[in-house]
């Protein structure tokens, strides 16, 4: 467990914006997910804008706001310039903006857009990076964050260059690219990016200790020599090397399900609440993932590279950040207007400050709906995929109003009050 002052962690102010705005984007993204066609593949610019939408929007935006709060309790230091997180939410949701619609409707603001996130992002990784250099214990945790904020930036700025390439006309193969860009923000960013805070988080909420955490620092090795080989591969054109990387990327995840599997036996409790139940679902559905990259490597089969994606993307990452969220707001919001009371008065517990009712309703719809889509993209039959999608709409319809439920916990209440609605 790590110490947790008021010295460390940044005004809850600076940070509500970042799930506020993130949850929209969910989910709009969701409705949005009706006006696509799964049958047209990878490369159809409405799936290109709509991935945007949601990795820039609501993955990346809520990892930011958890980063902010996490990385400083990891490295028990303040941030460097923590003040740069009332600019980067503003350019980052302009900017995610602007991308899709170049991608939808007009080519050419796509640069411009992309311009936007690169500046967001370059933001986010100089304070992130200035705040991990004053770290003294050099903890995996630690290396993974460092790690995976150079890839991302390495994968922010050749999403650049492509976004040069279909907005202003720059000769770059965007078709080859593409595979790089996307191992560079998933594999090397966002799976890093949760193996490290999965070392912090999950033994805190689960309350595991005294587990073998081999598996996962070879995992880390794997991907991080996975990502680099297929970064390496991309610009010299070696395809061997590409499908090498992604066959050590797909063992390092193997690893880390092992991993979480170790802590699981670990943990001391056992109740299975929404958290729980989505962190289930979310590596159930990282093992179908892997599976389903495994058989696409071997043919050319884009319902199969699509499914594998799909339940990357909206099963294993969505779920642990839905999750994730029923216990960080919840943290956040009693840290900020209950803590002082410690002693003084009543307050209420962590577990109650999260609405269980809309949250079981929210982890049945996504679940369902995830599961329908996916089997109807594997499948080819859209009926089947906006049925799901359906379903997931509504899901993200109980997530949207379950996160304003836990930010509007107490505000502008006493504690007293603030009780009895609990």
């Amino acid at each position: 467990m790590f110490s947790i002052s008021k010295e460390y962690a940044p005004p809850f102010g600076m940070i509500a914006p970042f799930f506020v705005i993130g949850t929209i984007f969910f989910f709009v993204g969701a409705v949005l997910l009706l006006f696509l066609d799964p049958l047209k593949g990878h490369f159809d610019p409405r799936i290109a804008g709509w991935v945007h939408w949601y990795l820039l929007g609501f993955v990346m935006m809520v990892i930011f706001g958890a980063m902010a709060q996490l990385i400083p309790v990891v490295v028990e230091v303040g941030h460097h310039s923590v003040d740069l997180y009332y600019v980067i939410w503003p350019l980052l949701t302009v900017g995610t903006l602007a991308m899709v619609f170049g991608f939808w409707f007009v080519p050419a603001v796509l640069p411009y857009g992309g311009l936007l996130v690169l500046v967001a992002m370059l933001i986010y990784l100089y304070d992130t990076l200035m705040t991990l250099k004053k770290a003294e214990n050099l903890t995996l945790t630690v290396k993974t964050a460092v790690a995976a904020n150079l890839f991302l930036t390495a994968g922010i700025v050749v999403g650049f260059v492509m976004s040069l390439a279909i907005g202003a006309g720059v000769h770059v193969d965007v078709a080859w690219w593409l595979g790089a860009h996307a191992v560079l923000v998933l594999g090397g960013y966002v799976v890093l990016t949760i193996i490290g805070i999965s070392l912090i988080l999950l033994p805190m909420f689960g309350l595991a200790h005294g587990f073998d955490d081999t598996p996962v620092r070879r995992a880390f090795d794997l991907m991080l020599g996975g990502v680099i080989v297929h970064l390496f591969s991309s610009l010299i054109g070696f395809s061997a090397g590409r499908f090498l990387a992604m066959l050590v990327m797909l063992a390092a995840i193997g690893l880390y399900l092992w991993q979480i599997r170790l802590i699981y036996e670990k943990r001391a409790r056992k109740e299975n609440d929404i958290w729980f139940r989505s962190l289930a679902f979310g590596y159930g559905s990282l093992l179908l993932a892997a599976i389903l990259a495994v058989v696409s490597l071997f043919g050319e089969w884009e319902n199969v590279i699509l499914a594998s994606a799909w339940f990357l993307i909206m099963g294993f990452v969505t779920f642990l950040i839905t999750g994730h969220l029923y216990k960080i707001i919840p943290f956040l919001v009693w840290f900020e207007r209950y803590s002082p009371l410690v002693g003084k008065q009543k307050v209420p517990m962590l577990h109650e400050m999260y609405p269980k009712k809309m949250a079981d309703w929210e982890f049945a719809m996504s679940a369902a709906g995830v599961t329908v889509a996916g089997v109807g993209i594997l499948l080819g039959w859209n009926d089947l995929y906006y049925g799901g999608v359906a379903l997931l709409i509504v899901g993200a319809g109980f997530m949207l109003a379950s996160v304003k439920w836990m930010l509007s916990f107490g505000k502008g209440e006493n504690t007293e009050k603030g009780n009895e609605h609990v």
